[in-house]
């Protein structure tokens, strides 16, 4: 029997494929310095762990309301000007966020405009909505707005946003941002804000989410993670923060896909937004070092942007190739040769480019870095 047109179409995601590679490799008995997997290096809070651990104590491991704890989602929408907890919805992370989002939203061929590089995840969901992906090239990693316009079709529905972007660490500056908030009332249009990384901006920088422009709040969608923020990547819990009218329409369809998040899970992240600032603030610098550690390396072997946010560097390899190699082939040979981990650009819509991931142990980070630096040289 044949399957669906629509599950055939849809590729498997890049970088959740490499989680049983790696550890494929390591039963082997090889060591692999991974690269590859977006999970920060820091313990999840002892207080949201401990908070989880109450919960259950507690038995609050019946079912609960599909939109999420109000506790929690009264404490998130205080983070949003004059929005209540009928403004936001919790969900299984960002992927299931961005999911129902699309859903949601769009009607078959409805248009999404990406700019390019993307997280591997947005043109699956737009196809699997009924929507065609349209990709933007960025310039130096920077949206370059004319050409974001020039994309804008009568089918248009859409622009998605991702900034701190996954895979280059771009941050976007709030001049840029707000043209793009031009952009959706001109042509009568929503955005969808994928802030997952909105911690992790250095130098200075702060996060400018896109609910800054009043003047868009009826068509911004953001979704945002516990997982990265708060080293929770194992307990799957995210949310969307819309116009109540949104946020009814994808809990109507959570209602059938998932019913309600994880009761005792919704506790510890509930625990989370109380976190100490400190503990943010020394985690945020240490990535930061890590950053300029890494940049350093890279830089010497690939052309690479600095980036200003997230935690990935995402160096041009294109020197380092042979004819007709691209970077899954390079991708490979680091793998091979250099035990090393690393997401080949063609996942992200970019080739000749591979995604770093440098939040991991220091001293993994310098021996990862030698490890290529052998290979390559040799």
């Amino acid at each position: 029997m044949k399957l669906s047109d629509k599950i055939e179409a849809i590729e498997e995601s890049v970088t959740v494929q490499f989680t049983p590679l790696i550890q494929k490799l390591r039963n082997e008995g090889k060591e692999i310095i991974d690269f590859a997997v977006g999970e920060p290096d820091f313990e999840t809070p002892l207080t949201v762990i401990e908070s989880t651990k109450d919960a259950i104590d507690a038995r609050k491991t019946r079912y609960g309301p599909v939109s999420g704890l109000y506790e929690l989602k009264s404490k998130i929408a205080r983070q949003f000007d004059k929005y209540s907890s009928d403004n936001i919805i919790i969900s299984n992370g960002s992927k299931q966020s961005l999911y129902s989002i699309f859903q949601a939203i769009l009607n078959p061929l409805d248009e999404v405009i990406i700019p390019t590089p993307y997280w591997v995840s947005f043109s699956q969901q737009i196809t699997l909505a009924g929507g065609i992906p349209v990709f933007v090239n960025t310039r130096d990693h920077q949206l370059d707005l004319n050409e974001i316009e020039k994309a804008i079709t009568k089918k248009t529905k859409a622009i998605l946003i991702n900034s701190p972007n996954n895979p280059t660490g771009a941050v976007y500056p709030k001049s840029d941002l707000e043209k793009i908030a031009e952009l959706s009332l001109r042509y009568n249009l929503y955005i969808v804000s994928d802030e997952a990384y909105d911690f992790f901006v250095y130098g200075g920088l702060k996060h400018v989410t896109l609910f800054t422009f009043e003047n868009i709040r009826d068509r911004v969608i953001i979704t945002k993670s516990f997982s990265k923020s708060y080293s929770m990547t194992g307990f799957r819990v995210g949310y969307v923060a819309a116009r109540k009218e949104i946020i009814r329409a994808i809990t109507k369809l959570q209602s059938h896909v998932s019913g309600n998040v994880c009761t005792f899970v919704q506790y510890g992240a509930l625990a989370a937004l109380s976190v100490d600032e400190s503990i943010i603030l020394q985690r945020l610098n240490e990535l930061e070092r890590k950053r300029d550690a890494a940049y350093n390396y890279v830089s010497k072997l690939f052309n690479c942007i600095k980036p200003r946010g997230a935690f990935y560097l995402f160096p041009d390899v294109s020197s380092r190739l042979k004819k007709g190699e691209t970077s899954k082939d390079f991708a490979a040979f680091l793998l091979k040769n250099a035990g090393v981990a690393v997401v080949p650009g063609e996942a992200f819509g970019m080739k000749n480019h591979i995604r770093i991931s440098y939040a991991v142990d220091e001293k993994l980070l310098e021996k990862g870095f030698e490890k290529i630096f052998e290979v390559i040289s040799r």
